[in-house]
């Protein structure tokens, strides 16, 4: 598994293409949550793509504070394939994906949208929820955040 981390004018078509199949496979098939996927944040924001064989098999979008979260940076749309559940590679990829955040914007804290069914799984990186449970797109969700706002 290699992972790379770029900037969106950097994906090649290939990977652009297989990154979008891969979030509406799961995304909007698989949870059969019809969204818009594109919402506009792409473009200012940071990939996170692993790749086994140069096929994107797991994805995550780094968002810069200001756009999903003011006073956090953003972990989002963190995807595995489905033959790569069950096999360490969504820890490593979200290891690999807070790191980035740590080396772009250094101390800022992350923010996380996580659906409730991994809570657990999201706390055992260091990740604490805040605030209260809600429905977005009808699916169980709740904040978390590595890291701390001052003021």
């Amino acid at each position: 598994m290699k992972f790379i981390c770029i900037k969106f004018s950097e994906f090649t078509l290939q990977q652009l293409y297989e990154t979008m199949r891969l979030r509406q496979e799961v995304f909007v098939v698989e949870q059969n949550c019809p969204y818009l996927d594109c919402d506009g944040k792409d473009y200012d924001s940071y990939h996170v793509l692993g790749l086994q064989d140069e096929k994107v098999v797991c994805y995550t979008r780094l968002v810069p504070p200001g756009i999903s979260y003011e006073k956090y940076c953003s972990i989002g749309r963190v995807v595995n394939a489905e033959a790569a559940r069950g096999t360490g590679i969504g820890k490593q990829l979200m290891q690999f994906s807070i790191e980035r955040c740590r080396e772009i914007w250094q101390d800022t804290p992350i923010k996380i949208s996580a659906q409730c069914y991994l809570l657990k799984w999201y706390g055992k990186l260091g990740f604490t929820p805040v605030g209260e449970e809600y429905l977005e797109d009808d699916i169980p969700h709740h904040g978390m955040v590595l890291g701390t706002v001052d003021g």
